[in-house]
């Protein structure tokens, strides 16, 4: 469990510092590393048996694939880099109350 948290930490950095202004190689970066790492989290999930999570992370692993770049806009990307940044942070959280229990 230490492993997938670390792995959404990480990515949920990566993707907020995405809010300011970085250069275009940094963005690129970030499209590789969260492809591989929400293809690592979905396959985890579905080991696991929680379908709807390895959906979901299936889902970003697409969005965020750097072969074909999916043309949002900056603000629009920004919404959704912000959105799942917090989104992997309350996960996490989620995932450690839940352990404590």
């Amino acid at each position: 469990m230490k492993k997938i948290n670390t792995i959404k930490i990480v990515l949920a950095i990566m993707l907020l510092l995405c809010l300011l202004n970085m250069p275009y190689g940094y963005y690129q970066f970030v499209r590789l590393i969260s492809f591989f790492g929400f293809g690592y989290l979905a396959y985890i999930k579905n080991e696991q048996g929680f379908k709807n999570e390895m959906i979901l992370f299936g889902v970003l692993a697409i969005l965020f694939q750097p072969i074909i770049k999916i043309s949002l806009g900056r603000e629009l990307w920004n919404i959704v880099d912000l959105i799942v940044g917090v989104g992997l942070i309350i996960s996490v959280f989620k995932e450690n109350r839940k352990n404590d229990k």
